[in-house]
């Protein structure tokens, strides 16, 4: 490990309500060969897998293996039990997700996962970019295993994913919005993250009442990992309100950022009834009529 790279403090410690659902570098490197642990990198760059991955991981692409090609949803119960499948995971099998871009599309795939009642789930903490910060191996290879024996729950979107009716409901009620987006993106100002082609809808701005809690706020920088419990509290709880029994409603551009927060919230955090609008700002900002408030 480079001797000037930041330590990282013990997930244990860092005080979260389900510390279980994050494990280390180190965790990793002891089960890459263990057969009941399948690795899964899922990447916001979907070339990214073929440069060089950890040694035995799967892909996820997530456009492709998640996304109906046709209508703008997830695929079917059947497609998902043998994407799954083809990847060698088990009724059984441990699930470990990471990727680029400090894990949101980790978390994204997580999600998604979880829609289909997957178990099992974890998230390594700090991504491929604390691996690779620690010098540890990627290799090119593609990984192959025999076909797994998973069997996949139909999709249940009732409990942890909400679609534009339900939202329109929510911001009547007053409830609680967190748009996780960049502020400029809240603001209005652009359309889609800074650096990124400004395009996505034809309107900026914000859902009515929401507030701008940007994703990666919860992410220490230096390590790429998740801020301890107390950080999480004081950015969610005591600077912008929010309780754990609250119905939140998170969303960003199309889904993919609002998840890490709901992971965050959900699993760090506690909260009891988070929900990911995927639908997100390309659905919002494209509506005729709907309502749109800039600071």
């Amino acid at each position: 490990m480079p001797e000037t790279l930041t330590a990282v403090t013990d997930i244990v410690s860092r005080g979260y309500a389900h510390p279980e659902v994050l494990v280390s570098t180190q965790w990793v490197e002891d089960h890459r060969n263990d057969p009941k642990v399948r690795l899964v990198e899922s990447n916001e760059d979907v070339l990214l897998y073929e440069t060089g991955h950890i040694p035995g991981a799967v892909k996820i692409d997530w456009v492709m293996d998640l996304n109906d090609p046709l209508v703008r949803d997830y695929v079917s119960r059947d497609r998902f039990e043998r994407l799954l499948r083809a990847k060698g995971i088990d009724n059984d099998t441990t699930i470990v997700f990471y990727g680029d871009k400090n894990n949101w599309w980790a978390t994204y795939a997580f999600w998604v996962f979880r829609l289909f009642g997957a178990e099992n789930l974890k998230i390594l903490d700090g991504g491929r970019l604390r691996w690779a910060d620690e010098g540890r191996e990627l290799v090119t290879t593609a990984a192959n295993y025999p076909e797994g024996n998973i069997k996949v729950h139909e999709r249940d979107d009732s409990k942890i994913r909400t679609f534009r009716p339900e939202v329109e409901q929510h911001v009547k009620r007053r409830g609680k919005l967190v748009d996780v987006r960049s502020p400029e993106e809240y603001r209005g100002e652009r359309l889609h993250m800074p650096e990124y082609p400004n395009e996505g809808a034809l309107r900026g701005g914000h859902i009515p009442g929401a507030k701008s809690i940007p994703w990666g706020r919860a992410i220490t920088p230096e390590t790429h990992t998740f801020r301890p419990a107390d950080e999480l509290r004081t950015l969610y709880e005591a600077e912008n309100g929010l309780l754990t029994t609250d119905d939140v409603v998170v969303y960003c551009r199309i889904g993919e950022r609002s998840s890490h927060t709901w992971f965050a919230l959900t699993y760090l955090l506690g909260f009891e009834n988070v929900r990911n609008y995927d639908g997100s700002w390309t659905e919002w900002g494209n509506l005729v009529r709907a309502p749109i408030e800039k600071p």
